[in-house]
């Protein structure tokens, strides 16, 4: 009978095209054998992402373009303790059953070892599950519902770039920084968009802000007129979009062409905007808007140069998810080289055990709770004549440090926190 992936799944030629100019080169020590220490004698990652959904463009094919990169920037040969490094990618599709299909089959019959991209909050609480149950690695790069490093955490996975809390957390502070009490929400209704705006509402009745009302909608919604009138009736001094993705992208280009944000007395702020998003909206419908990301190609030096060279493959500059799968991937093959095995109970403990710091990923390690906390960045969109670039799309406002950008462990429901 046929695979249930089929054509979903395709092996991935990881080709020696790249130096490692930002890390520097891999130091590696003496190889055992081919295989030493590694199970089944090979170190197969799976991407399981979205490549023909609303978040295919923040994930998808440049996820894989990132994680191929990984590779090659961890060793030219493509090996990990002599033994070869094998990448295969899939679609979820977004569906919670086809995603869990697909890892299932992945870590029983082809013998994957870590799975990583995961980009819908769903798909990725419901693979946790199986790693957990299998033994196996999860790295959560494209997905952010908090529940999966809390609630919900389990010992085999990490979430690695951003949760619901880091984005509402810092957004709505900035805002209310700024007089801007009453909100409004229009979220996706999905676990995600759920998530986000629990979040936020959360947090902005700490800091005396206050929800006027909230609107769901479908994902993969073409028309979003209904909602932003709701939205622009309630009066709230912020309109806040918690939803992803092409829904993000309709949103403000609908909102645009009904004059509410350049024209209109309310704030717009997407909670989750990526840079590829952004770049679709246009300067002159996304200028001002003030966001949190926990990766930006122009931030630094390092970041610069492993964007151009993602960039060159991919004639995109990469989001902070597909940075995120570069990062997962890098740091998941030094963690095995440095435990001597790909047993996943050590190599999650040599990950936790682990500074992250890389071309993405600043301050960062890994909490008991599978949460990578890490530097976070509040930004704004230019105007159209502060950008000299397409790509130039964000001022720097703020740095975050790790420990304020998310959530208190000891704020953590999850069970692997020791008490």
């Amino acid at each position: 009978m046929p695979s249930l992936t089929g054509h979903l799944r395709r092996a991935i030629a990881v080709a020696a095209s790249f130096t490692l100019t930002a890390l520097g080169p891999v130091v590696c020590a003496a190889q055992p054998a081919a295989g030493g220490g590694i199970s089944d004698g090979v170190v197969k990652i799976g991407v399981l992402t979205d490549l023909s959904g609303v978040s295919s463009d923040n994930a998808g094919k440049g996820s894989v373009v990132a994680a191929t990169m990984a590779i090659d920037d961890f060793a030219h040969d493509h090996k990990v303790l002599g033994a070869p490094i094998e990448l295969i990618s899939a679609d979820s599709q977004g569906k919670t059953d086809t995603g869990a299909t697909i890892a299932r089959e992945w870590y029983d019959r082809d013998k994957v070892d870590m799975i990583t991209d995961l980009t819908f909050s769903n798909v990725a609480l419901a693979v946790d599950r199986i790693a957990e149950e299998k033994k196996k690695i999860a790295l959560v790069t494209g997905a952010g519902s908090s529940a999966i490093s809390n609630e919900q955490c389990t010992a085999h996975s990490v979430q690695w770039m951003y949760d619901t809390y880091a984005l509402a957390n810092s957004t709505s502070q900035a805002l209310l920084r700024r007089g801007l009490k009453s909100w409004y929400f229009i979220t996706a209704d999905y676990a995600f968009g759920q998530a986000l705006e629990k979040d936020a509402s959360e947090i902005l009745t700490r800091q005396g802000g206050k929800v006027v009302g909230s609107v769901k909608h479908p994902v993969n919604s073409p028309d979003m007129s209904s909602y932003l009138l709701r939205a622009q009736t309630s009066g709230a001094q912020v309109i806040a979009l918690a939803n992803s993705g092409t829904d993000t992208l309709n949103t403000v280009k609908q909102a645009s062409q009904f004059n509410m944000i350049q024209g209109g007395k309310q704030v717009f702020t997407p909670l989750l905007s990526l840079i590829t998003e952004v770049h679709g909206m246009g300067l002159k419908n996304a200028q001002g808007m003030i966001l949190t990301n926990g990766f930006y190609w122009d931030q630094d030096d390092r970041s610069r140069a492993f964007a151009q060279r993602f960039y060159a493959q991919h004639k995109k500059m990469p989001t902070m998810m597909q940075a995120a799968v570069y990062s997962a991937v890098f740091n998941y093959l030094k963690a095995i080289q440095a435990a001597g095995t790909d047993d996943a109970d050590t190599v999650m403990a040599k990950l936790k055990s682990m500074k992250i710091d890389d071309p993405v990923i600043r301050n960062g390690h890994i909490r008991a709770d599978g949460k990578l906390v890490h530097d976070m960045l509040l930004v704004q969109v230019k105007t159209p004549a502060e950008s000299k670039s397409a790509w130039d799309l964000y001022k720097i406002l703020e740095t975050i440090p790790a420990d304020k950008a998310f959530a208190p462990l000891a704020d953590s429901k999850c069970a692997l926190v020791k008490r």
